[in-house]
């Protein structure tokens, strides 16, 4: 495996994930697949990492799954390879910190699976989106999974059965990402993001990141009686106890898991 396909470097508690194969488009092949899952598994149990960009060189965001990889191949590798994406999605939401998706290009496809997985996203304003699968032969049935849940099912379904793009505005409009900016100002203005939120209890993110997918897909009861058990459990907790404090005396709360990570040089690599 080519460790050199997702690079990572940690800035001031945050973690910078770069896919590393524009000449390829950062296809998610197998083996970007596996690289990034290898380099996501080492960042959710680092306490120097509070939040996660992931990004992409070159002109691309990702297109998607590279195609040479399903041609003439049996049944079993197909599912191995659906298997090990739905893996890493779902990997990118269960781990404590917060992942910010950094959009430049096009992103299709899985490529707009992995955006659409992401906490957050920001976007150039020449970023386009598309899961254009259904045009030859091949409907983005995964990607769907992810885009319903981040966007309405009238627009998923749109971008699923017609595969024409949208564009970074429109994105915008339907909740696919959270803000688009100018080309010039897009690493800039998600690292801004990244680090106010990197400044909360690295503690009580990963509790509410957690809590939110948990009630996401429950009932209206059933998700208050999840949260409502969440909030209590956060309530004790030994930030939670400081940040309150804190407040009512009018002073900035010191996070104990901040402390925690004191000692890991920033800008290591892993």
């Amino acid at each position: 495996m080519n460790n050199d396909l997702v690079l990572l470097e940690i800035q001031d508690r945050v973690g910078l994930l770069t896919l590393n194969h524009p000449e390829k488009r950062n296809a998610l092949s197998r083996e970007m697949l596996l690289a990034l899952k290898a380099k996501l598994e080492s960042i959710q149990d680092n306490d120097a990492v509070g939040v996660v960009i992931l990004k992409a060189n070159g002109p691309v965001f990702s297109s998607g799954h590279d195609l040479r990889e399903l041609v003439d191949k049996p049944y079993k590798d197909h599912a191995d390879l659906f298997a090990l994406c739905s893996e890493v999605m779902q990997l990118i939401q269960r781990m404590p910190q917060p992942v910010i998706a950094q959009v430049q290009g096009l992103a299709t496809a899985a490529g707009c699976q992995l955006v659409a997985t992401c906490d957050l996203a920001v976007a150039s304003d020449n970023a386009q989106f598309a899961t254009p699968g259904v045009k030859i032969g091949l409907f983005c049935t995964t990607p769907g999974v992810a885009l319903a849940r981040a966007v309405s099912q009238k627009k998923t379904m749109e971008m699923l059965l017609t595969g024409n793009p949208i564009s970074a505005a429109e994105a915008e409009r339907a909740g696919l990402i959270n803000r688009v900016v100018q080309q010039e100002h897009l690493g800039p203005e998600t690292m801004t993001l990244a680090r106010h939120i990197a400044l909360a209890s690295a503690e009580i993110v990963a509790i509410g990141k957690a809590a939110f997918y948990e009630q996401i897909n429950l009932s209206c009861s059933e998700a208050y009686e999840a949260a409502g058990k969440v909030m209590a459990e956060n309530a004790i907790a030994e930030d939670a106890q400081e940040g309150i404090k804190a407040f009512l005396e009018k002073r900035k709360p010191e996070w104990k898991s901040h402390k925690r990570a004191v000692g890991s040089p920033p800008g290591t690599g892993l």
